[in-house]
């Protein structure tokens, strides 16, 4: 009789953007560069009329971010293509660089090259302004990522599992709400509370430290134009037009004149009046308004689907990565776009209170864009490793280093 062979069926091939053998960096790719299309279209609309107010011409602001993309893009496919474990090593050295570049925004004799808009001193000029938070972000999720596999099994002690990454990110966070810029500070300890939080954190242990933090926190928001827009976001709450536009919701009130101007399929193309003039910084903090105004509904629904869609990709890529620290690195990548993207339409919408967070891939901001490029690419490089997971063993084995790394440290072989 003859012996039935088993034979594993045959895989359907994806387009291989030569980033990763699956579906999933192909599709990250597709969808990445249309979001880059879509906003460099949108931003030439919202800063034409600024551009030519200050006497220069009305694409300025759209070839500089067109400029910031291509090297985003180089960054991307570098990063793709390099093993994401590379970054474990990498973690004390960016998390270093990070805080001196942040304290050379605020520490006297070190703050020669720092710039100050609007009272807030964010960015270094360099030759050209880079906003150091941006890279810490980036700093926060690969630092956290990298020691949550080495303290995994001691997140039950508040001291030897928790202190060390307080301790981390307060080196990173204090120099940024100092600035100030409070909004990307929480946007930063969010990223790494999420990040240990999967890796085995207990919540119980965050409830009790925010319980702390909460009178300095809300000492924080009784400062000058905090208190102004918290006043105004509660009084938004029971009627999104309540604020009074000479008041400190006066970006609030404009950018929701924006939304409720665009209809179902916008005033269309360039065709936006808030620009100019009326909304303030149409070209970054509100685009997502100038979205709704010039797009209508239909255009920020597309827009929001695709956040979603990269975002889905993102989780099934870190919940299917070799191992934990693919995983963290990973799910700290696509948690960066999707709290972004979730404030900064939250904002627009009315929903939260005014942040200053960019709209990744979209806003005008080139330090945010060659980052969240970066982090992109991070990504892509875990999905390019997670296509072996179809192979028995290979998800096992990834998961073996982590315990044998757990075994030899508890015999003393290693130290967190």
């Amino acid at each position: 009789m003859p012996r039935l062979l088993d034979v594993a069926p045959a895989r359907s091939e994806f387009p291989d953007p030569g980033l990763g053998r699956g579906w999933e960096a192909s599709a990250l790719v597709g969808v990445t560069l249309l979001l880059l299309a879509f906003g460099l279209v949108t931003l030439y609309s919202a800063s034409a009329f600024l551009a030519h107010q200050e006497g220069r011409p009305d694409y300025l602001f759209a070839i500089r971010q067109a400029q910031g993309a291509a090297l985003g893009l180089v960054v991307m496919v570098a990063l793709a293509r390099l093993p994401y474990r590379i970054w474990e090593w990498a973690a004390w050295p960016l998390v270093a660089l990070s805080r001196l570049s942040l304290l050379m925004l605020i520490v006297p004799g070190l703050d020669g090259r720092a710039v100050e808009v609007n009272g807030a001193r964010r960015w270094l000029d360099l030759g050209i302004r880079v906003q150091p938070s941006d890279f810490a972000k980036v700093a926060i999720i690969v630092w956290t990522a990298m020691m949550a596999v080495r303290k995994q099994g001691q997140f039950g002690r508040l001291s030897r599992g928790l202190l060390p990454f307080l301790l981390v990110w307060g080196a990173l966070l204090i120099p940024v709400a100092v600035q100030p810029d409070l909004s990307t500070a929480f946007l930063m300890g969010l990223l790494g509370m999420l990040t240990v939080v999967a890796a085995g954190a207990r919540l119980a242990h965050f409830a009790f430290l925010g319980l702390l933090m909460a009178p300095i926190l809300w000492l924080q928001l009784q400062v000058g134009y905090r208190k102004d827009r918290l006043e105004d976001y509660l009084l938004q709450l029971g009627d999104p037009l309540a604020a009074s536009p000479e008041g400190g919701a006066y970006q609030a009130y404009q950018a929701m004149v924006a939304l409720g101007s665009g209809g179902l399929t916008g005033t269309g193309f360039g065709q936006g009046r808030q620009k100019f003039g009326f909304l303030p910084e149409p070209h970054n903090d509100f685009i997502f308004s100038m979205i709704g105004e010039e797009w209508g509904f239909v255009g920020v629904a597309l827009v929001v689907l695709a956040y979603l869609f990269v975002i889905l990709v993102g989780y099934r890529v870190a919940r299917r990565a070799p191992d934990l620290f693919g995983q963290l690195l990973a799910l700290g990548c696509v948690n960066l776009v999707a709290l972004q993207a979730f404030l900064h339409v939250g904002v627009g919408v009315g929903l939260l209170p005014t942040t200053g967070l960019a709209l990744p891939l979209v806003s005008w901001g080139r330090s945010n864009l060659v980052v969240t490029l970066a982090v992109l690419g991070i990504l892509m490089s875990v999905a390019r490793e997670t296509d072996v997971d179809w192979r028995p063993g290979v998800r096992k084995a990834g998961r073996s280093k982590d315990l044998a790394r757990l075994d030899r440290r508890a015999r003393g072989g290693s130290r967190a």
